[in-house]
This record gives C-alpha cells, sequence and structure tokens, in this order.
C-alpha cells in the first residue's frame, strides 16, 4: 500500500513538474537574446562588415538553387493597358525550374527603371502575383479571388499597375507555395499545414524556405538587370507584410538593389517573441525566419545591410502582428545610415493605420520611387 502511494505521488509531482512546460508557443523560461554580437558597431571598415555579415546570413539560409541558365522569357499573353503592356511570362527562376510571372513594360523607348513587387503571406496561398499585378490572362475564379485580397488589404488598387502607369518595368513572381507554385491543380490548392511540412523537408535538404524564397528575389533582380529594357543602375524593390520582409532582405543581400520600401513588416527579435505575438503561432513564420540568425544579427541589423542606399519603411500603428519593437528597429537602422553619413537616405513613417497598405501609404511609396529611381537619371 505504501509502495502504491508513494508511486502515486512520484507520478503526480511528474506531472507536476512538466506542467507549463510550452506557453505562448516557447519552451518555459526561455529568454530571447538582446545581444547580437554581429550587429554594426559605428566603427571598423563598413564593408568589411558587410561581407561578414551577408556571409552569415546567407550561409544560414541553407545550399541556394543552381543559379538559371538564361535570363530570356516566353510570352504566354499580352495584353494593352493604358500607358504599359502587360505580359504573362514563363521565366527561369533557377536552373532547370521554370515558373511564371507577370512582367509590366512601359511604353516608349527605354531602358526604364525598374521595380520587382513582392507579395504578402496572409495565409493566402492561392495568389502571389496576382496580389501585386491585376491578373493577366487567368480564369474568372483566380481574378474575383485576387479582386477580394485586393480591395481588403491595398485599398483596391493593384500596386505593380499603378507603378507601371508612372513608367516602370515591374516584375512579379509567385513566392514558392503560393499561386502557381504550390499544391494540387495549377498549383492553387496549398493547405496551411503545407508550411511546417515544405520548411521542415527544406532542413533535411540542408536549405530553407525563407532561403529559396529569398534566392528567387534576388534572381528576379538578376532577371529585369539583364532586359535590354531595363536601366540595370535604377531597379528598386517593395512590398507589404512578407513581401516587406522578402524587400528589405533582398536590398541587404544584393548590390544591384538602387532603392527599397518595406510596408508593416519589421520589429526586434526579441519584440515578435512576447507572448501572445501572432508569429508565435509559427505557421506563417517559416516563410521568414532564418535559423540561428539571432545567434548573430537582430532583424535591423539584416536590414541595415543595405545602407546606405534609400529606404523608406512603413508601418501602421494598428498593426496587430507588430505591437512592439518597431520603433526600437528603426533607431537601430537611423543609427546605421547615419553612421555613414546617409541620414537623409532612410525614411520611416508611421501611419494610423492596422497592418495594410493604404492609399496614402501607397502614395508615399509612389514618392519614394520618383524621387530615388525616376530622378536619378
Amino acid at each position: 500500500m505504501r509502495r502504491t502511494l508513494l508511486l502515486l505521488m512520484i507520478a503526480l509531482c511528474s506531472l507536476s513538474l512538466g506542467a507549463q512546460e510550452v506557453e505562448g508557443g516557447l519552451p518555459r523560461g526561455w529568454q530571447p537574446l538582446s545581444e547580437y554580437p554581429m550587429a554594426w558597431s559605428g566603427e571598423g571598415d563598413f564593408e568589411e562588415w558587410r561581407s561578414m555579415a551577408r556571409g552569415k546570413v546567407v550561409e544560414l539560409m541553407g545550399i541556394a538553387p543552381a543559379a538559371p541558365e538564361s535570363a530570356s522569357y516566353r510570352t504566354l499573353a499580352e495584353e494593352q493597358r493604358e500607358s504599359y503592356k502587360a505580359l504573362k511570362i514563363e521565366l527561369e527562376i533557377s536552373r532547370g525550374n521554370n515558373i511564371l510571372g507577370y512582367l509590366l513594360v512601359p511604353d516608349g523607348e527605354g531602358p526604364f527603371p525598374a521595380i520587382v513587387a513582392l507579395h504578402d503571406h496572409g495565409a493566402k496561398f492561392s495568389i502571389g502575383k496576382e496580389k501585386m499585378v491585376r491578373p493577366i490572362a487567368e480564369s474568372p475564379a483566380v481574378v474575383a479571388d485576387a479582386e477580394a485580397w485586393v480591395e481588403k488589404n491595398y485599398d483596391g488598387v493593384w500596386t505593380g499597375d499603378l507603378l507601371a502607369s508612372q513608367g516602370y518595368v515591374v516584375l512579379a513572381i509567385d513566392a514558392l507555395m503560393w499561386g502557381n507554385r504550390g499544391e494540387g491543380e495549377e498549383g492553387r490548392h496549398t493547405r496551411y499545414d503545407t508550411q511546417q511540412a515544405l520548411a521542415s523537408n527544406c532542413l533535411k535538404l540542408g536549405t530553407t524556405l525563407v532561403g529559396i524564397i529569398t534566392w528567387d528575389d534576388l534572381r528576379s533582380i538578376e532577371f529585369l538587370a539583364a532586359q535590354p529594357f531595363v536601366d540595370s543602375e535604377r531597379i528598386g524593390l517593395y512590398g507589404h507584410s512578407m513581401g516587406g520582409h522578402r524587400a528589405w532582405m533582398a536590398a541587404a543581400l544584393s548590390d544591384r538593389v538602387a532603392a527599397v520600401a518595406s510596408v508593416c513588416w519589421m520589429a526586434t527579435a526579441e519584440a515578435l517573441l512576447k507572448a501572445g505575438n501572432n508569429e508565435l503561432k509559427g505557421g506563417s513564420a517559416f516563410s521568414m525566419q532564418i535559423p540561428f540568425i539571432t545567434r548573430w544579427l537582430d532583424n535591423p541589423d539584416i536590414a541595415s545591410l543595405a545602407c546606405p542606399k534609400p529606404a523608406l519603411f512603413i508601418s501602421g500603428l494598428a498593426d496587430k502582428l507588430f505591437p512592439a519593437g518597431v520603433e526600437e528597429a528603426y533607431e537601430q537602422m537611423r543609427k546605421v545610415w547615419e553612421s555613414r553619413g546617409a541620414a537623409e537616405r532612410f525614411t520611416c513613417t508611421r501611419y494610423p493605420a492596422p497592418h495594410c497598405f493604404n492609399r496614402d501609404m501607397q502614395a508615399e511609396v509612389v514618392e519614394f520611387f520618383q524621387r530615388e529611381l525616376m530622378g536619378a537619371r
């Protein structure tokens, strides 16, 4: 009897000790890192620091897909819009991997400045490029899907078309898992839980989901730079939400980028690890998390690799996905641009708005590119 009671007490103690080991998506007692040894200190050789820090980011992204053999493309459909042509194209994004994309080319003679339009996450996988550019030669169902999404998140404006109307070549592709690059018929039937499976299997293959997405974005920049109607010295990037993350990631790693605008994706890693924050739910984070990076660099440290390029960061004061850590991140980046004598090239704006890319924000992005790309002749 005594032995039975003793075993019961041990079992109860074990249950008690094991309770609440996971809380809010975090292991109990775990504290986020607050020191980042590879962050720019403000002293020393900046170019040397950038080379070292870039190398660490690229290393942790995992094995890169092989570079494409060609920057040529095949036009599948074409339509004339108000002041530009809209093309649905097939291009090689990595060796042997042909994907669909939208390419907008202004009327007239080039070479033109160009912009890569980077779509969001939103747990909306059935469309990707269609979030940025009005669909070209797509089914009524895809058009309706895109219209509803753009109305909800972009104030009813296809921002890629908006920029093309201002004289820019615009390229939009699907990130892996979105639009035509997902599961099922035409790739448009990806399930939410596919993120976990895909991210896990990427790690087994020695790469990462965020790495593949980032490399595809870097190859998109190179694709544009190789086109005869593009001015390779005037290439910009922009995006909202995950697209904003994609924008500053690619700008940090590419010397081709002349200007970058990121909307509604920036905060310190520590702030994003607070209990209750959306990122701790895990699913959407796989496409934006570099394994072990916080041992070395914080989010604003990575974004600062783009310094001294012109950079615009926009956020919403009522953005529930980024409720804290935004101002701290902006301040860290501002100090880096100031240290390089380029304070006037760094702009951060906060709007009384939720997680969105509304028309006021769009107007600021257009003005930014008009100043930094269209005016840089």
